[in-house]
């Protein structure tokens, strides 16, 4: 008599594993976007080319190259650009508002400015019209950490948070970081950064050095010889002095202009999220 032998197919559960696991070295092998579980606080704008989508912070595309323009997430919100019209969409690339605004900005403070059909006001996170007036700008002359002091034409810094370390009056100029004990200083045209025990960080070496009180005076743009990169938390320099234009960090990323001319994001490590 013939032999009979059964035949044992895999589980259900097996199968999906198995389908699952397909599918992701496929869309890692085509580029094609995980639509994961990461979160709009997790992606940054990432270029290809003239074509914007969003990566999470392994570089990874997560939303596709749809954009002609993008933005950071802001608040879960994210300001994008198709052709010539701007929209926002919320982390899982679904449209907050119609592409309908002429011109339009990141949120700040719960509210973007927008211009639709020649006339200009503000909406909220949900896209809706506002009709109240914007916050003022929080204060930015008060100093944080210590006091200035005056001698002979001079500037130093008495610290009276975080640190008792006096700085000498040696300098032209002192601008208060707000955090971490860290100070900008300037001698002559010439500026560093200084930290809570008084030790010169970042050589008085630069143009200019820039914060705002828009981020919390966090990652400041450092000038030289008409070029920019950032110093980090620490005082040191984060990126090279290498792009033709930096702008402030919005939510960990900022924009920044290659010497070619070609716009994109970094963040706060100075990971870069374009590829030419």
């Amino acid at each position: 008599m013939p032999e009979f032998r059964f035949i044992s197919f895999p589980s259900r559960r097996y199968l999906r594993l198995l389908f699952c696991t397909l599918s992701v070295l496929a869309a890692l092998l085509t580029d094609t976007p995980l639509l994961a579980q990461a979160t709009s606080s997790q992606l940054v704008p990432f270029r290809r080319g003239n074509r914007w989508g969003y990566a999470d912070h392994t570089r990874h595309l997560v939303l596709p190259l749809a954009y002609d323009e993008a933005g950071p997430f802001v608040s879960g919100v994210a300001l994008v650009r198709q052709g010539a019209l701007f929209g926002y969409i919320d982390g899982g690339g679904n449209p907050v508002t119609p592409m309908q605004f002429t011109h339009a900005s990141n949120f700040n403070q719960g509210r973007a400015h927008v211009e639709l059909n020649g006339e200009t006001f503000d909406i909220d996170l949900n896209g809706q019209r506002l009709s109240t007036p914007t916050d003022p700008e929080p204060e930015t002359d008060y100093l944080e950490q210590g006091d200035i002091m005056r001698r002979q034409g001079k500037v130093g810094f008495r610290f009276t948070a975080g640190s008792s370390t006096v700085v000498p009056a040696e300098y032209d100029e002192i601008q208060d970081l707000h955090h971490d004990g860290l100070l900008v200083v300037r001698q002559g045209t010439k500026w560093g950064v200084l930290n809570a025990k008084g030790k010169l960080i970042l050589p008085l070496e630069y143009d200019a050095i820039r914060a705002t009180a828009t981020n919390g005076f966090a990652y400041p743009i450092v000038e030289q010889a008409g070029r920019f990169g950032y110093v980090d938390n620490e005082g040191k320099l984060m990126t090279k002095v290498k792009y033709a234009a930096a702008e402030p960090f919005i939510e960990e990323v900022a924009r920044v202009t290659t010497p070619e001319g070609k716009t994109g994001y970094i963040d706060s490590r100075g990971k870069e999220y374009f590829e030419e």
